[in-house]
């Protein structure tokens, strides 16, 4: 149950709504009443309050972000770690999670993917740069707002790279589908982590489903642990092959194989997006120095002396020793060497050409298209280069319109490139009249959509017209066309709309006016609470349970927190600094507004403060300090702050320095008022 919409935090934060659950807190869209702006509180769950594992992950998150400052990364205001209640004051982020603009367009263009994954680097490299790894990152930590800014948030399970480097071995925290296979493993985690788990997003965004999908967590993770992913352009044959390259080595299982920072990765994605023809031929690696980029045809049309790994430098010996005379004998044998290899390529050659004219045309294997929509496959480059595509269309109530019904030839048979091959596409179903169902039951409309071969999705509305439990209208409405197999929404009155009345504002108001204005407003006052040190006079409204404007149901309660007229005491700790060099004991008395407040025996050998406790109801007032007889400190106590202040300060002069008369000589170190035991009284050493 929630228990903290509608009230006030600390006196600053009014809890407006829910706006996101988590695994181990709630988020709220909250006001500040003091910066005049809209925050989101992320409030710890009550049942974690207890759970030491839990406070630490949250108090981690409050840490690591309180050191980080990007434009990527959403923004810390105020943390409070209190007894009852724990929580976070974050940025606003009016926008949604990657994760949900992905569940929407299933696969993103890869330009897009291209723009979110830059932004993702950039804040990990801030955040890396801090030594600070993330350890969580997933499209559900990623926040998407309308203008295509990304936001890396919930740093839960964040770690200090300097000070923390080995995961849970019990279990892998984090979301399994991208977590790195040494996190799965509970080994160290640092920043190649984090790329993994970008590279994992980056694979998910261009292909449009994860690299390692199972029916359990643990059959995911021991997929991360052992299993190569599919090549994404297998999935999509549409993304460059760049920019799959950059994807599988993000991906790789082992670390030393990956990039070894943000900066690396956002190098290469930079260039990338500068020449999207561009191959890094990663395959081509002999080392793990900075990215080469390497043409696969230069590399033949100039070849470079082959490594045999036996570190002999054989182009610089091949430099060394000077070319030997040939003789005109063993130029004549060359010569005629080298023309009958060039005859028998050329003989070879006529006859590999001939064979390939009167050869067959390649056979490929056909792919399964039915299912897919048939834009999708003629737009398929790969497909559409191989195949002459003919489309029939059917209509089939069973399959959405434009989806492929069945293709002939059947899918896996062999067949000529560029064959002719003829895709059935879905129209959808009969079209016909939507039938009127409004004041029909629930059941009954239910029971008439299906006969007439429609799937109906059922909503509840308020309706002052339509009584609980019959239908209010359909969408499409009636008599509008459908067609078979089409979904339709059908509206159910829950009866009619209970009304909602605004929370009066009566702070500052009496108690006598404050009950008349909620109950004139529809409401009822609930229970009464006082309070103290308000500042204001016995009775007068301080605070409303909910805050105003709050909508509640019409006769809701509302409770009042009023001022007693009472100022609550206050207690002040007052620590005196004590002679160095002293060993007898001295006197200590303190005078509070002339009055004698205490006295007490002090001894410098032993302790070099006395601690003075002093209550108070509001004010202030002067406490004078005398040690030995001699005023020693004077102090302003605000009982309004509860804090002291020191005002003046004199030496202690010991007894034995004292003149014949028995009065000390005095050596202020602020001020040389005449000491005194009491305001306006000489002190002498008796006293």
């Amino acid at each position: 149950m929630d228990t903290y919409t509608g009230k006030r935090l600390d006196g600053r934060y009014e809890i407006h709504e829910i706006i996101g659950v988590g695994g181990m807190a709630v988020v709220y869209r909250a006001y500040d009443t003091i910066d005049d702006r809209t925050v989101a509180i992320k409030i710890l769950k009550d049942e974690f309050s207890g759970n030491e594992e839990f406070l630490r992950r949250f108090r981690n998150e409050s840490k690591a972000i309180a050191v980080l400052s990007h434009p990527n990364i959403v923004k810390v205001y105020d943390v409070s770690f209190g007894d009852r209640i724990q929580y976070i004051v974050e940025e606003y982020i009016d926008g949604i999670t990657l994760k949900e603009y992905l569940d929407q367009q299933k696969v993103v263009k890869w330009k897009e993917a291209i723009h979110f994954t830059v932004q993702i680097l950039r804040a990990l490299e801030h955040a890396h740069s801090k030594g600070i790894i993330h350890r969580d990152i997933k499209p559900q930590n990623i926040m998407l707002l309308q203008d295509g800014t990304i936001k890396v948030t919930d740093f839960g399970i964040a770690r200090f790279s300097r000070n923390e480097t080995r995961t849970m071995t019990d279990k892998a925290i984090g979301s399994v589908h991208y977590i790195a296979p040494e996190q799965a493993r509970g080994d160290l985690t640092d920043e190649k982590t984090d790329l993994y788990s970008v590279g994992v997003m980056l694979y998910e965004m261009l292909t449009g489903r994860l690299p390692f999908e199972a029916d359990n967590a643990v059959s995911v993770a021991i997929m991360q642990l052992q299993t190569d992913p599919k090549p994404p352009r297998e999935l999509n044959p549409s993304i460059p092959e760049g920019l799959e390259e950059i994807t599988l080595k993000a991906m790789q299982k082992d670390p030393a194989r990956r990039y070894q920072s943000a900066a690396e990765m956002l190098h290469d994605v930079e260039e990338f997006r500068k020449n999207p023809s561009m191959h890094f031929q990663y395959k081509y690696f002999v080392d793990e120095k900075p990215t080469k980029y390497i043409d696969a045809i230069d590399s033949v049309r100039n070849p470079q002396p082959q490594a045999y790994g036996d570190n002999y430098d054989y182009v610089e010996e091949a430099d060394r020793v000077p070319a030997k005379k040939k003789k005109p004998v063993a130029l004549l044998v060359i010569a005629g060497i080298a023309a009958a290899f060039l005859i028998a390529a050329i003989v070879f050659g006529v006859a590999a050409l001939t064979r390939n004219w009167n050869a067959a045309p390649e056979e490929v294997v056909l792919p399964n298209f039915v299912g897919k929509t048939y834009e999708e496959v003629v737009e398929s480059p790969a497909s559409s280069s191989s195949f002459n595509f003919k489309k029939e269309e059917k209509s089939d109530s069973a399959h959405p319109v434009g989806q492929i019904i069945s293709q002939t030839p059947k899918a896996g048979t062999k067949v000529k490139a560029n064959a002719d091959v003829t895709l059935v596409v879905s129209t959808g179903g009969k079209e016909f009249p939507m039938p009127d169902v409004s004041g029909q039951t629930r059941e009954d409309a239910e029971a008439a959509l299906r006969q007439a071969k429609l799937t109906p999705v059922v909503s509840e509305v308020a309706s002052d017209e339509v009584e609980a439990g019959k239908v209010v209208g359909t969408d499409p409405a009636a008599g509008t066309p459908v067609k078979e197999g089409s979904e339709v929404k059908v509206y159910v009155s829950t009866g009619k709309m209970e009304q909602k009345l605004s929370v009066p504002d009566v702070t500052g108001n009496s108690l006598k006016d404050a009950v008349a204005k909620i109950t004139a407003a529809g409401l009822t006052v609930g229970e009464r609470k006082y309070k103290d040190d308000t500042g204001k006079e016995k009775d007068v409204v301080v605070e409303t349970d909910p805050l105003p404007g709050v909508k509640l149901g019409k006769g809701g309660t509302v409770n009042l927190v009023l001022s007693s007229g009472k100022a609550s005491q206050k207690s002040i700790s007052v620590y005196v600094d004590l002679p160095t060099n002293e060993t007898h004991d001295i006197v200590l008395k303190a005078y509070l507004d002339g009055n004698l407040s205490e006295t007490r025996t002090v001894n410098p050998s032993y302790n070099s403060t006395c601690t003075l406790t002093f209550t108070g109801t509001g004010g202030q007032h002067t406490l004078i300090v005398t040690l030995g007889g001699q005023k020693y400190r004077v102090y302003t106590l605000d009982f309004d702050t509860g804090k002291p202040k020191p005002e003046e300060s004199y030496n202690y002069v010991p007894a034995q320095n004292s003149s014949s008369n028995g009065s000390h000589s005095r050596s202020p170190s602020s001020s040389s008022s005449t000491p005194s035991d009491q305001p306006g009284a000489s002190v002498t050493s008796g006293d």
